[in-house]
């Protein structure tokens, strides 16, 4: 009897799995995660003699043979030198800009690592109200400073109004996760690059309409 009752157990957690399936969120960060780095640059300092480290967030678009194609914000690596790419939280490969509009604000660096690429989806089909998430790496050199160690970091909001050439998100762009990519909830497609946030009301965050990046990258990536 007990033998019965110990298999019929394992039955109904077994269906209880199969009925129950893993949060789509979750899944979507899950599939997003190995095609996010952190990108660390030295940029010029205040007195135009000193160079300063900043950091960003880059996605993999495109990937082969010679290497990778990452997609990040052009204002983070612009007159950027000493380019490096931190794959995993883990692995250090040196970076090179190869492509940028100042107009658009996007860039494309490329390393000679191959990586997963992640899916872009399609902005156009985005409305307010929609769920969205953020990965990138807020503030890498505070955490690390306080022993916290380097991550990936999500944020999960909606998606406030659609505006020209760019998509309000009810959530800042905190420094560091710019040029991070901006999914889609359900599905864990990319449907915007996120670039910045106003000075006057912080909490109120902007990304690039993906399709606008899209346009870009056939010129200038291999995607």
């Amino acid at each position: 009897m007990k033998s019965i009752v110990a298999a019929l157990l394992v039955t109904l957690a077994l269906t209880s799995c199969q009925r129950s399936p893993s949060d789509p969120f979750v899944e979507a960060v899950r599939l997003l995660r190995p095609s996010v780095v952190l990108l660390t640059m030295e940029v010029p300092g205040g007195d135009r003699r000193s160079w300063d480290t900043e950091y960003a967030t880059g996605t993999v678009v495109a990937s082969g043979r010679w290497g990778s194609d990452i997609l990040t914000v052009q204002h983070a690596v612009d007159q950027s030198r000493a380019l490096r790419i931190t794959i995993g939280n883990k692995r250090k490969v040196p970076g090179r800009l190869v492509a940028q509009d100042p107009n658009l604000d996007v860039a494309v660096v490329t390393t000679g690592a191959k990586l997963p690429v992640a899916q872009l989806g399609d902005s156009s089909t985005v409305q307010p109200g929609e769920a969205i998430g953020l990965m990138g790496y807020p503030i890498p050199d505070v955490f690390e400073e306080d022993g916290l160690g380097l991550a990936t970091s999500i944020n999960s909001g909606r998606v406030s109004a659609i505006r020209i050439h760019a998509i309000e998100l009810n959530l800042p762009i905190v420094p560091g996760e710019s040029g991070g990519p901006v999914f889609a909830g359900t599905s864990g497609a990319i449907v915007g690059v996120a670039e910045s946030r106003f000075d006057e009301e912080r909490s109120i965050g902007f990304a690039l309409p993906i399709n606008e990046a899209k346009a870009f990258l056939h010129k200038h990536s291999h995607y």
